[in-house]
């Protein structure tokens, strides 16, 4: 069956561009549901057979929402076998799953931001590489795996631009002034000192020279909003999403912001809607003076 699975790898990347992420987690749940299925292929599969993997997962104390990726994951694997000819019926077009709500993401304040940008030490090598990456993406909205994906010619100084590709998405982002002083710093004061030949074009690199992983991204990270003592959660992505609700905040258009955040759908982008107006909601019922008042 591992051919099967390959060749549906190639076209996930030939011809959906699906992002590594997507990619990664799609092969996984189709590989744990190939190993659960021991000597049966997957042109043996029943709806009832699907039923019972979704109970074993649960069994095995997965949540709702992993059961409900792993049926997503199998439902588009099985849509191109269909599509394929491999099979004539899809199994899974009848399992039902539970409607898992969107998370509501986490945002920092403005100030919060300020304390997590100011945490590095710039005159540092280290600090400065890292203050320009926690710039760069609250200046830009981009995901972490766009931005250890950056390479060195991604980055215009001078026009003060990045162009950046997500899955099949390509798009051109405006860096502001105070991003590209620091990212121009970075460039032409320390990046050259940590790759002295010009073969790696990454453009943000580890102290050996290699491009910087999505997990050397999240302790430096943790440790700044340590460094910053702040109390709010922080994972990879906040800076992501406090860009976007900022933005939201101050006038801008979801249209804009799914075109900045490169979204396919605006379904995506509305989550950041929820998030401002809970917000508003919170503030209005802690500081109008009738808003707590028992109703006569």
């Amino acid at each position: 069956m591992r051919e099967f699975i390959d060749e549906y790898r190639e076209y996930l990347t030939e011809y959906k561009h699906s992002s590594p992420n997507t990619l990664d987690s799609y092969l996984r749940d189709i590989t744990h549901f190939s190993n659960y299925l021991g000597t049966h292929d997957f042109f043996d599969v029943t709806s009832q057979m699907v039923e019972d993997y979704m109970r074993y997962l649960k069994e095995e104390g997965k949540s709702d929402s992993t059961i409900t990726r792993n049926i997503a994951s199998l439902r588009s694997f099985y849509q191109y076998l269909l599509a394929k000819g491999y099979i004539e019926e899809n199994p899974i077009r009848s399992i039902k799953t539970k409607k898992i709500p969107k998370k509501i993401p986490t945002i920092l304040t403005t100030k919060e931001v300020d304390m997590l940008l100011k945490a590095p030490d710039e005159m540092d090598p280290k600090g400065c590489r890292d203050k320009a990456m926690l710039e760069l993406l609250y200046a830009t909205g981009l995901r972490v795996s766009e931005l250890i994906a950056l390479d060195i010619e991604d980055v215009n100084l001078s026009v003060g631009i990045l162009n950046c590709q997500g899955g099949h998405i390509k798009r051109t982002l405006p860096i502001y002034p105070e991003a590209l002083e620091v990212l121009s710093d970075y460039i032409n004061r320390v990046r050259g000192k940590i790759i002295p030949v010009e073969e790696n074009h990454a453009l943000f690199v580890n102290l050996n020279g290699k491009r910087l992983t999505r997990q050397g991204f999240w302790k430096i990270i943790k440790s700044y909003a340590e460094i910053s003592h702040i109390k709010t959660e922080i994972t990879p992505h906040t800076l992501r999403h406090s860009f976007a609700a900022h933005l939201l905040e101050n006038g801008a258009q979801l249209k804009d912001i799914q075109e900045m955040l490169g979204h396919a759908d605006i379904s995506s982008t509305q989550i950041y809607a929820q998030v401002v107006k809970n917000k508003f909601k919170d503030v209005y019922n802690r500081y109008h003076p009738r808003a707590n008042l028992k109703s006569r």
